[in-house]
């Protein structure tokens, strides 16, 4: 047989037929990092347009995933892509290193009850070691980027540089203490960001609540409802799955342009809202007629009794009521909700907090009839708030729902709202009449932002109308601190503030963030120190990402990048974490 091999004229190739990726790969990648390649670029791109995509730090703690890879990879072509388009694009990798996961971490290893300073040094050496496990796992995926040189944001410059933010901020205008319900999250003992807050079902106990109208005041209400008096005993009624809040009610909410019915029942006269009086009757199983009917703004300021304490609360009018569930009636604690707390402020009600951080009801708690409280956690409180009701005749309807609750991200367990007295970035607050609100700034920088996609933008556009403000402190051993000194009976910062800030941040520069805990008063206040006490409370760690625009692009690595960036690029979650972190911190700076 012929042979025709001799007699093809082909191409010799130098490189192997098979692609045989798994053993070729690592080589690659091992040349380049040998060979610096991405030190080679960096000389090569000098002088050209800059372009900065600016890395959102991954969180130190664990081996990277999918997410990470996508991330990672996708971040690297578009860094290629300009580099080949002509433009200097330089990728420096980032690290969030402090925060409750690590501290929690150490926590699970060596117990809770072990003083701070050790905390601290174990966290520092713990985020160390993930830094470089999933530095390897990036650098394996083929990603060019300044390994050797990444942002930390527990490195000395960047601790200090984001003290030095804080202050910014602080003299902005746009920071204030104040005493408000935040996220609490049983397990971490501390409040918790909007981030870090994820809603699962939760089975409570709902309950219809009979308020009793104040003897004094029925013929208020007989008169708004257009009657000459009332015949039996008169009750707002409210619905709830929160039983264990009721010791702090103050005062029960109404929509005033709602339509509410008066319902003759066997059990007395009900107050209810038009649209769902119906369905409460039905739930309650009663029979009822209505004898009159009145707009919520009629009621305003109506006494009625607390339904078990020796005490009287008002009906109070507020937009946040609405007929998707319950009576149209709005059980209200301002230390235990966001709309309580905001419509509490317009008419002056007290904000009580009987619960303490664990969870238990403080030893000031006044008692039930059936059982005290003082010491019980709010979960073991919520029968007995029923047993209370179901005793003083003024429980209507209970029964176990599964609803949409919020929980913890981290233990996945359910949180509480709770009043403490912590530090927020205010969405409106400001210190001057002539200032512009901080939402009203970020909605403009919105304004101003490319989006891709595009509907990105309504997305964050949603949030910035309806953000709460920003609670920043943390009750943690690992993080940045917030460096004050209170006035030990007036509470109120030092007035050498921002000079002590930046003190503060120079000795944080020097020895990291332990300089601030190690502290002696008497070295910055010298004999003022005896008037004044140090803050141990840390910034929420998406304070540390958040102003990286500063402590990172215009602090530790502002030679290889430019500010502002021209790209933040991550998943979609961003939008409620590192987006809005980025734009308040940069719109408040």
């Amino acid at each position: 047989m012929p042979d025709y091999k001799n007699t093809l004229n082909l191409t010799d190739t130098p490189f192997p037929m098979r692609g045989d990726l798994a053993k070729r790969e690592p080589q690659w990648v091992a040349a380049w990092q040998k060979n610096k390649l991405y030190e080679q670029i960096r000389e090569v791109s000098k002088g050209r347009p800059r372009f900065v995509l600016h890395d959102g730090p991954p969180y130190a703690n664990g081996d990277i995933h999918i997410g990470h890879a996508v991330n990672k990879i996708l971040k690297d072509i578009i860094v290629r892509s300009k580099t080949l388009a002509g433009f200097d694009a330089p990728y420096v990798p980032g690290w969030d290193c402090h925060g409750l996961p690590i501290e929690h971490q150490i926590e699970k290893k060596h117990g809770k009850h072990i003083a701070g300073d050790q905390v601290r040094a174990l966290c520092r050496a713990f985020a160390a070691e993930q830094v470089e496990r999933q530095k390897n796992d990036f650098i394996r995926l083929g990603v060019l980027g300044e390994w050797d040189n990444p942002y930390l944001t527990m490195a000395f410059k960047t601790e200090a540089d984001e003290i030095r933010s804080l202050g910014k901020i602080l003299e902005k205008g746009y920071l204030y203490q104040g005493l408000k319900p935040v996220n609490w999250c049983l397990d971490c003992a501390s409040a918790l960001a909007e981030a870090e807050v994820e809603h699962e079902d939760k089975n409570s106990p709902a309950i219809d609540v009979a308020f009793e109208v104040h003897p004094n005041h029925t013929g208020k209400v007989a008169k708004a409802f257009g009657l000459s008096h009332l015949r039996a005993p008169t009750f707002a009624v409210i619905w709830t799955t929160t039983p264990w809040t009721l010791p702090a009610n103050e005062a029960v909410s109404i929509h005033p342009e709602f339509d509410y019915d008066l319902v003759d029942t066997p059990k007395g006269t009900l107050i209810l809202v038009h649209e769902l009086a119906d369905a409460c009757l039905k739930r309650y199983n009663l029979e009822g007629t209505v004898i009159g009917s009145a707009k919520g703004a009629a009621l305003e300021h109506v006494l009625l009794k607390h339904p078990f304490q020796e005490r009287d609360v008002a009906i109070i009018c507020g937009s946040h009521v609405t007929l998707e569930a319950g009576t149209g009636l709005v059980h209200t604690a301002p230390a235990h909700g966001a709309d309580d707390y905001q419509i509490g402020k317009v008419y002056g009600l007290p904000v009580v907090n009987p619960v303490g951080d664990d969870g238990k009801f403080l030893a000031a708690t006044p008692p039930l009839s059936v059982s005290p409280l003082a010491g019980k956690s709010v979960w073991e409180a919520n029968p007995l708030v029923v047993q209370e009701l179901e005793t003083q005749g003024r429980l209507l309807k209970m029964e176990r729902i599964t609803h949409s609750y919020p929980h913890c991200w981290r233990h996945k367990t359910p949180i509480i709202f709770r009043a403490t007295t912590q530090w927020f970035v205010g969405m409106d607050h400001k210190d001057r009449e002539d200032a512009a609100t901080l939402r009203w700034i970020a909605e403009r920088a919105v304004d101003e932002t490319q989006f891709f996609p595009a509907w990105g933008r309504a997305r964050l556009e949603a949030m910035m109308k309806t953000r709460p403000d920003w609670c920043v402190s943390r009750q943690r051993n690992w993080g940045v601190p917030i460096p004050f000194f209170l006035h030990k009976e007036t509470g109120a910062l030092h007035p050498r503030t921002p000079e002590l800030i930046e003190e503060v941040a120079l000795r944080v520069e020097q020895a990291g963030i332990e300089a601030w805990f190690s502290l002696d008063p008497k070295a910055l206040l010298g004999e003022e120190s005896a008037h004044y006490r140090k803050m141990n409370d840390t910034l929420d760690v998406w304070f540390d990402s958040g102003v990286t625009h500063a402590s990172v692009l215009r602090g530790s690595h502002q030679a290889q990048l430019d500010y502002p960036a021209d790209l933040y690029l991550e998943g979609s979650d961003q939008h409620r974490g590192w987006f809005q972190s980025s734009l308040l911190t940069g719109c408040a700076i």
